[in-house]
């Protein structure tokens, strides 16, 4: 008799975002002559930059020539793309981090749900509430919790509330956890977090042996020089932290996938009998078992973005996102909305008025201003009334939405 992973059957409702893919088709199905504009899941709208589809079709050119062509790839990653990565994204930076502690991948949602196979299920994971629903789901279906309680949270994880009041920055939990996943600039308020702040953490992480699951996938996002872009700015980092980073918002790649992980050399954890291991082979272990790499066009492609034409025109298109974030910042608040994140994120957080619930709010938006965002329910307990605005669109899109939002009833 063959058995399922039970675990699986703990999961409350389906992932967030098909969920809102149901309920919007439904209306779409329903109201055929309706232009719904959509701002909820966070795909991108400008196309790929001319410097990274030019390397992308010489990739393509050197994969149908004998002499060029590309079998298997490394698993890590061509050498070309993490030596750029390294240098351009960290040690131009004066942050030391190098080539040969970067693995490439197809996807930061796909390594920090991967992430824990090489930690074993006796952890005590932490996450923020609100959160990305990835780190909780993935942790579930992993078995490390128990079932999900009335309150929305589950066994076994230590929930770490973000809230008006803390300013979206949680605080030490008073629990000792293991892993930590910490995502800043955050998905879904916006936050970011200071050198201060993250060398709290960063200390704390020191002090427990825990490690800290750092996702910065939106950092290029960053408008204020004075925020860290990479956890490993702080002191100690490199000694308890792993950092996940994208291609897929900073340069168009949702539907071409690149990302990388970086784990310096010096992380280490522990077997049962506290002898300390290097956690770089294992992840090392399971990509090589499990993955065959990101293909060679994809990974030519992405090695662009560094050119110094490259890095123009990927700004450009981070500048353009960030002003649609402007614009829709501006606009719900001359409408009478809460508003937060915009300035170092391309994410618009927004307090639902009276006290409206967050699908109640969804389902309002999407019938009378026929626009989707995403209910802040669906990233936790703590995002319950609240909604999360997408600045990954047209700029046309985005007038239009915020001025049918502003006539609302």
């Amino acid at each position: 008799m063959a058995l399922i992973n039970e675990n699986y059957l703990k999961l409350q409702a389906g992932y967030l975002f098909p969920e809102i893919g149901r309920r919007v088709n439904d209306f779409i199905a329903a109201n055929p002559d309706k232009k719904v504009i959509k701002m909820g899941i966070g795909d991108v709208t400008q196309p790929l930059v001319p410097s990274v589809v030019k390397a992308f079709h010489e990739g393509v050119e050197e994969m149908a020539k004998g002499e060029t062509f590309k079998g298997y790839g490394p698993e890590q990653g061509y050498a070309f793309l993490r030596e750029a990565i390294a240098k351009h994204s960290y040690q131009d930076k004066g942050v030391n981090i190098s080539a040969g502690e970067i693995f490439i991948s197809d996807g930061s949602k796909c390594d920090t749900g991967n992430i824990q196979e090489i930690f074993g299920n006796d952890n005590k994971i932490a996450i923020c509430d609100p959160v990305y629903p990835v780190y909780a789901d993935t942790t579930v279906m992993s078995g490390k919790t128990g079932t999900c309680q009335t309150n929305g949270y589950y066994e076994n994880i230590v929930y770490m509330p973000c809230t008006k009041d803390n300013g979206f920055i949680p605080e030490l939990p008073t629990e000792t956890p293991d892993l930590i996943f910490l995502c800043y600039p955050n998905n879904p308020t916006g936050t970011v977090a200071s050198k201060e702040e993250l060398k709290k953490w960063v200390d704390y992480a020191i002090e427990k042996n825990a490690i800290i699951l750092y996702d910065a996938a939106y950092e290029a996002f960053i408008q204020d020089d004075s925020i860290p872009r990479s956890i490993y700015e702080i002191e100690g980092a490199r000694k308890v932290a792993i950092e996940f980073r994208s291609f897929s918002k900073t340069a168009g790649f949702t539907g071409t996938r690149c990302a990388f992980t970086v784990i310096p050399d010096d992380l280490v954890a522990f077997d049962k009998s506290g002898k300390a291991h290097p956690v770089k082979p294992l992840w090392n272990r399971r990509q090589s078992t499990k993955f065959n790499g990101v293909s060679y066009p994809v990974q030519k492609a992405a090695a662009a973005i560094f050119t110094e034409e490259g890095k123009k025109e990927v700004s450009e298109v981070i500048a353009y996102y960030m002003e649609n974030a402007r614009i829709m910042k501006e606009s719900l608040a001359n409408a009478g909305y809460e508003v937060f994140g915009g300035e170092n994120a391309p994410y618009i957080w927004v307090k639902t008025k009276n006290g409206m619930k967050s699908w109640e709010f969804f389902d309002k938006v999407l019938t009378e201003a026929n626009v989707v965002g995403t209910p802040g329910s669906g990233f936790g307990p703590s995002g319950e009334g609240y909604f999360r605005f997408s600045a990954f669109a047209d700029r046309e899109n985005v007038l239009e939405a915020m001025d049918r939002i502003k006539n609302m009833n």
